[in-house]
């Protein structure tokens, strides 16, 4: 299948209300509008280099989400451009945000990443660290949490569905308390090889690079 036939086959096993997002990191301009020309419009990129260089070549009604471990000393770059940043994972990298975005008069959009796997090779906070940034981001002006993005380790479906589940409890149990700045939105979870069950957890953003662009290619 060509991107837009496995874009269409993964549309038709969605409900309407979840986003698709196209991960589009280490993929050429020519598959990215291949892609764009099918209807989407939220790609999803992982390092600030290469974002850059696509964003002044590509169309400028694309919704770029940031979906990758985000340094501090490259927030500066990403401040105005960025639709949704999906990995909020310290309060250093929060207080870093709210710097630079507020000396550019802009608001951040972001996700809390959860590490819910507590899985050393993986960025993200522990459950028990989501509380403190929440209150955290009580105290800024220029971030706003819009709900939380999580990778979970690999597994069968029910190690999946059970990580997904854990993670969902943690997202309703935030909506269902009031903040100034933090609100339940978007639930970021799923990817290539297990966006149905997240679906089916509660999912409302899915991220697919493989099932849409095929194996990723790197520049040796």
């Amino acid at each position: 299948m060509d991107i837009q036939e496995k874009i269409n086959s993964i549309k038709n096993t969605m409900p309407d209300k979840v986003t698709l997002i196209a991960v589009s990191k280490t993929r050429t301009e020519d598959e990215i509008i291949e892609a764009y020309d099918t209807g989407i419009r939220d790609f999803g990129e992982n390092k600030v280099q290469e974002f850059i260089e696509k964003y002044d070549k590509l169309p400028k009604d694309i919704r770029w989400h940031f979906i990758g471990h985000l340094q501090r000393n490259k927030v500066k770059y990403i401040v105005g451009k960025v639709h949704l940043i999906h990995s909020l994972d310290s309060i250093r990298l929060l207080q870093e945000i709210e710097k630079q975005y507020s000396e550019k008069q802009q608001v951040a959009e972001v996700l809390i990443e959860i590490n819910i796997g507590r899985e050393k090779s993986k960025t993200g906070m522990l459950p028990e660290e989501v509380d403190e940034v929440v209150s955290a981001v009580e105290h800024c002006n220029s971030v706003k949490v819009k709900g939380i993005m999580v990778i979970i380790p690999k597994g069968d479906t029910d190690s999946c569905r059970l990580y997904f589940n854990k993670v969902k409890k943690i997202f309703d149990e935030l909506r269902d308390k009031d903040f100034k700045n933090t609100e339940m939105k978007y639930l970021s979870m799923g990817m290539t090889s297990d966006y149905n069950v997240a679906i089916e957890e509660g999912s409302n953003m899915i991220r697919i690079g493989e099932g849409i662009f095929g194996k990723r290619i790197y520049n040796k």
